[in-house]
């Protein structure tokens, strides 16, 4: 095939003139991603040939290896795992991962040119970071069992790309850098020693280097020979120990060494906010190092592109995304999981239905919800951190997994009326709070915090100092179908049903007062529910309001305003749901409708009083309105007469 000369996407060619133009403070970065890169490379060229031994093309040593060439200033990567075809080639190394491109971009402008580089290594840029050190890079590779076809990529970081074919005696891909004036360093031995070690010590192929050294002459005693004259002898080292970091004993291992194989894994420059490092034994033995982020990862929620724990058997790769280990809602979690119980030859379809598998799952959950428990329990700013960053997608866990809803229930939080913004409560700390007279956990689902606040649903509540959860994720109104009691207190919405808020003793003594309201009121509720019978299903005197005239609440189980505005923006169908409208007797238009009612029903204010008070409660609980205009009109029209 003929060489094509092509331009990045405009995204890719933004990308690499913030890599090239801006400062960075630790470049060497783009050794870890480049060697990440290749080990994965290797992963996958591994697990194939468990399916297909063709493929080792007589070469079943895999490595990394590095050439420096002081003299070129290059230094290229080589190793020997899958290779790409020409396709792959232009997919991967013309466009970003195919995802992630803008929000890595967004996130690039929100940040100080200062902290760019935590931002290296993430949305699938690795490889782009050779252009912090190269004025032009090249690559040939190999795809594996396609002997007849290799592909040579070069690009200057300019703007553009060319794409020509190649040969290449084995599988593989080698990466040269021809490096800028600045990076002559990395060409040097110790330079390069010390990279590895730093970042890649861990990799568990080795990454080899010709080393040279002058070496005095041995006699055949093996004894240096006198006054002999060094020679220089050139002989390949292994740069790194290639021992897991998984399988060494906790003890024997530093903080930073967990640091860093959480970034190679979670390719998130920052801290693990815990890690998680066991040995399960029992009926199934597996080794765990995983870790829960401080940020929530930037595709947590999209599909594409994102992955799950890596999964070894036998110290054996097989994939880097093992949904089956770890429920979806704990899909923020990164690490290794390796077992010496799985067949080596398991496939996917092996891995949804193993028993093995099953049970690692079992444990590994437990594990997790233990030390989330623990955090909370012992380090409860940290936990609200995680909560701040990851709740929306941790409280999936209480609508899907049933088998550990109640240690999860222990560990979800929720803003409250009795908290300030941005500060959060447990189910348990609810309960404690609770007055002596309080018979439920009360909620309410809105919009936002501030919205909630000023809610005509919380009157009476506020009134009684009885705490009301807020929740505003749109997830929430499925959490609370799912989690209907904690602690023998069901939850109740303040905005659904028939609330009863008043003990036996105040109903009693209040009975006279609610039977005269409710007799001289009557006539007028019945005009109300006819004039409003196609919007309303019922009209009722509230015990929920003492400020407001009105309010529409949902049937208990029924779907409110919330929920609908949830379903829409989800683009699903559903039937609205006609809801009640409640009435403050207390309230003085209410005292004027009854006037105008008793004076002459058909009166067309009384009419215009009742569609105001409709258009209120929908406005109240976050409905537009479908005729605005008619609104204002009649408000403009009651605000005159108001000032005659």
């Amino acid at each position: 095939m003929a060489a094509s000369k092509k331009k990045f996407k405009t995204e890719v060619q933004q990308l690499l003139n913030i890599v090239i133009h801006s400062l960075y403070t630790k470049k060497e970065i783009f050794l870890r991603e480049l060697i990440s890169n290749a080990s994965d490379a290797i992963d996958r060229a591994r697990f194939l040939s468990l399916q297909d031994a063709a493929l080792l093309e007589d070469d079943p040593h895999w490595k990394i290896k590095l050439i420096p060439d002081g003299e070129a200033k290059t230094l290229t990567i080589v190793d020997n795992g899958v290779g790409m075809s020409r396709e792959e080639v232009e997919q991967n190394l013309g466009t970003i991962a195919r995802s992630g491109t803008r929000a890595f971009l967004e996130e690039l402008q929100a940040r100080n040119a200062a902290n760019n580089l935590e931002l290296i290594g993430q949305f699938g840029v690795g490889f782009y970071s050779a252009f912090m050190v190269a004025d032009k890079v090249t690559v040939v590779t190999r795809r594996a069992g396609d002997a007849a076809a290799a592909t040579e990529w070069v690009s200057e970081g300019d703007g553009a790309y060319t794409v020509n074919d190649a040969t290449r005696e084995r599988r593989g891909t080698t990466i040269t850098l021809h490096l800028r004036e600045d990076a002559a360093e990395f060409t040097e031995e110790w330079r390069l020693r010390k990279i590895v070690k730093q970042y890649s010590d861990f990799v568990e192929y080795p990454i080899a280097m010709d080393i040279t050294r002058d070496e005095t002459p041995l006699d055949d005693e093996g004894k240096p020979v006198k006054d002999a004259k060094p020679v220089s002898t050139t002989k390949e080292e292994t740069l790194n120990s290639m021992k897991a970091l998984w399988r060494r004993v906790k003890s024997d291992i530093k903080p930073e060494e967990y640091e860093e194989f959480y970034r190679h894994l979670s390719h998130d420059y920052g801290k693990p906010l815990e890690t998680i490092h066991f040995k399960g034994e029992g009926a199934t033995e597996y080794t765990a190092l995983v870790y829960l982020p401080e940020h929530a990862p930037w595709n947590i929620f999209t599909r594409e592109e994102r992955k799950g724990l890596h999964l070894y058997v036998k110290n054996v790769f097989i994939t880097e995304d093992c949904k089956e280990i770890l429920p979806e809602y704990l899909r923020f979690v990164s690490g290794v999981v390796d077992s010496s119980d799985l067949p080596l030859n398991v496939s996917r379809e092996v891995l949804q239905d193993d028993v093995i598998l099953q049970r690692i799952r079992k444990s590994l959950v437990g594990k997790v919800l233990g030390s989330l428990k623990e955090l909370h329990e012992k380090k409860p700013e940290a936990y609200a951190k995680f909560w701040q960053e990851l709740g929306k997608v941790f409280k999936e866990g209480l609508h899907f997994d049933h088998g550990n809803r109640e240690k999860l229930q222990e560990l979800v939080l929720f803003e409250s009326s009795k908290t300030d913004a941005g500060k959060f409560t447990s189910l348990k700390e609810y309960v404690d709070r609770m007055p002596a007279a309080q018979k439920e956990i009360y909620f309410l689902t809105g919009e936002n915090r501030q919205v909630l606040e000023n809610s005509p649903y919380l009157e009476a509540f506020r009134g009684r100092d009885y705490e009301v959860l807020l929740l505003t994720d749109p997830i929430d109104e499925w959490v609370v179908q799912a989690v209907t009691e904690y602690g023998g207190k069901k939850l109740a919405a303040v905005n659904r049903g028939d609330i009863e808020l008043e003990s036996d003793d105040e109903k009693k003594a209040k009975e006279e007062e609610r039977t005269k309201q409710q007799g001289e009121l009557k006539e007028l509720i019945g005009h109300v529910q006819e004039t409003l019978k196609e919007q309303v299903k019922e009209v009722r005197l509230s015990n929920r309001l003492t400020d407001s005239a009105c309010c529409l609440v949902a049937d208990e189980h029924g779907m409110n305003a919330h929920m609908e505005r949830v379903f829409r923006s989800m683009n699903q169908e559903f039937a609205p749901a006609k809801r009640v409208l409640e009435i403050n007797p207390a309230h003085p238009i209410v005292g004027v409708m009854k006037g105008l009612f008793e004076a002459d029903k058909a009166n067309p204010q009384l009419a215009d009083y009742i569609e105001l008070l409709h258009s209120q409660a929908l406005l109240n609980e976050g409905t537009a309105l479908k005729n605005p205009l008619r609104f204002t009109k009649l408000v403009s029209q009651l605000m005159v007469q108001a000032g005659k």
